[in-house]
C-alpha cells in the first residue's frame, strides 16, 4: 500500500530569519511550494536549499492571494498551508504521517484543524485568547481554500472536518519591531475596509474607534480572557490590540481626506 503524499504551502516575503527553520521542520514532505512576493533578501536562496518550488510574484497587499497561488500549485494527496514563522513540531510531525499511512478515501475528513501557540515577545501566550488558537490548514487537495477578503480570514475546508491533538508553534512576534511591522500592516488592511466599506465619517464612528472598540477589546483581552496571567507580554499584547482600532482609524481619515 502506497501512503498518501503531502505538498506544503508557503507565501513568503523577506522571511530569511524564518524560513530555514520552517522548512527544516517539514523537509520530509514530499513537495514544497513556495510564492515569493520578490523577497529583496536571501529567502529564496535559503528555501531553494530544501529543493522547494519557487514561483516569484508580486509582494500583494492581500498577502492571502500568494497563499492561495501556492495552494493550487500544490500535487500532493494532501496540503500543508504554512506561514515562513510556523513549525511543525516533532509530535505534529508523527500525527500527520501516521495521517498519511492510510490511503486518502479511507479518511472521512476533508481536512483537520491544528492548535496554534503563539510566540509574543518573550513567552507562549496561553491567555487572553490566544491559546487555543485554532487553524485548518491541513487538508485534502481540492478540499480547502482561502476566500481571500480579510487580511484575519482563515482557510475554508469543506466538511467533515477533524481535529489534530498537537500544537502548530507559531513564532510570529519573537521581537517588538517585527510586531510593529506587522501591525502596520494589518492596520492598513483595516483601514481599506473601513474606506470598502463606505463608513461614514462621523461623530459616532469617531467615538466607535478612538475610544469603544479599543476600550472593549482590551478589557476582553486582558481581563475576561485573563491575559494578565501572560505577564508583560499578556499587558503588551492586550494594549497594543486595543489601539489597532485608534490606528486603523487615523489612516482611514488621513485616506477619506485625501480624496
Amino acid at each position: 500500500m502506497n501512503k498518501a503524499t503531502l505538498s506544503i504551502a508557503i507565501a513568503t516575503y523577506n522571511e530569511e530569519n524564518n524560513i530555514s527553520s520552517c522548512l527544516k521542520a517539514v523537509s520530509w514532505a514530499d513537495e514544497i511550494v513556495i510564492v515569493d512576493g520578490q523577497s529583496s533578501d536571501h529567502t529564496v536562496a535559503l528555501a531553494q536549499k530544501y529543493k522547494a518550488k519557487i514561483i516569484s510574484t508580486e509582494n500583494k497587499p492581500m498577502f492571502h492571494l500568494n497563499k492561495q497561488m501556492a495552494i493550487d500549485t500544490c500535487q500532493s494527496d494532501w496540503i500543508l498551508q504554512l506561514d515562513a514563522d510556523e513549525i511543525v513540531s516533532p509530535a505534529l510531525k508523527k500525527e500527520i504521517q501516521d495521517i498519511l499511512l492510510k490511503p486518502v478515501k479511507n479518511i472521512i475528513e476533508n481536512g483537520f484543524r491544528i492548535n496554534r501557540s503563539n510566540f509574543f515577545l518573550t513567552r507562549f501566550l496561553k491567555k487572553g485568547g490566544q491559546y487555543p488558537d485554532p487553524v485548518f490548514r491541513l487538508y485534502k487537495r481540492g478540499q480547502g481554500r482561502l476566500p481571500c477578503l480579510s487580511v484575519h480570514e482563515k482557510t475554508v475546508i469543506n466538511p467533515p472536518i477533524g481535529q489534530l491533538k498537537n500544537d502548530l508553534l507559531h513564532y510570529a512576534d519573537t521581537n517588538f519591531s517585527r510586531y510593529l511591522s506587522r501591525n502596520n500592516r494589518y492596520t492598513t488592511l483595516m483601514s481599506q475596509n473601513l474606506i470598502d466599506n463606505k463608513t461614514p465619517l462621523n461623530f459616532v464612528t469617531f467615538l466607535n474607534y478612538l475610544f469603544l472598540k479599543p476600550s472593549l477589546t482590551f478589557f476582553q483581552i486582558y481581563f475576561r480572557h485573563l491575559g494578565f496571567l501572560d505577564g508583560f507580554p499578556g499587558l503588551v499584547f492586550a494594549y497594543y490590540s486595543a489601539i489597532s482600532h485608534q490606528t486603523a482609524f487615523v489612516k482611514y481619515f488621513q485616506t477619506k481626506k485625501r480624496l
